[in-house]
């Protein structure tokens, strides 16, 4: 069987490709709820800091799964025909329409329940969702 590399030439489709991708590994695509939040938290920093999708989706400090010693790190090989995985692409469409409300009050960080950086000790979160907790 040989596999075809087929590439985006259209960089603001491959940039949504790609966040949804990540989304897809901090969350597994557990709940729409999540989705949505996460893809909020990147709306939020994008607008706070003038950064760019592709930029934030590449950003391995804000997202755990991009580092390839996580666990989570082997979700961003998902087969892009997963459903859980389709609905993480429609949320991060929506949100680059400018479709998606706020679901995180501002929020600009995020970490997963089972973890607590050194930045969030201090900070006062302000949405949790089973998951996920964001933070300004």
């Amino acid at each position: 069987m040989q596999l075809t590399l087929i590439k985006n030439t259209d960089p603001a489709g491959a940039a949504l490709y790609k966040l949804a991708r990540v989304i897809y590994a901090e969350t597994c695509g557990t709940s729409l709820g999540e989705v949505e939040c996460l893809a909020s938290m990147v709306m939020n920093l994008g607008a706070a800091t003038g950064r760019d999708i592709a930029d934030i989706a590449g950003d391995a400090d804000l997202f755990e799964s991009l580092n390839p010693r996580s666990t989570r790190h082997e979700y961003l090989r998902v087969d892009a025909t997963n459903r859980a995985f389709q609905m993480c692409l429609r949320v991060v469409q929506k949100m680059a329409r400018g479709m998606l409300p706020d679901q995180v009050y501002g929020a600009t960080r995020f970490h997963r329940v089972e973890m607590l950086p050194d930045w969030a000790v201090a900070r006062g979160y302000i949405k949790e969702t089973p998951n996920l907790m964001f933070y300004l």
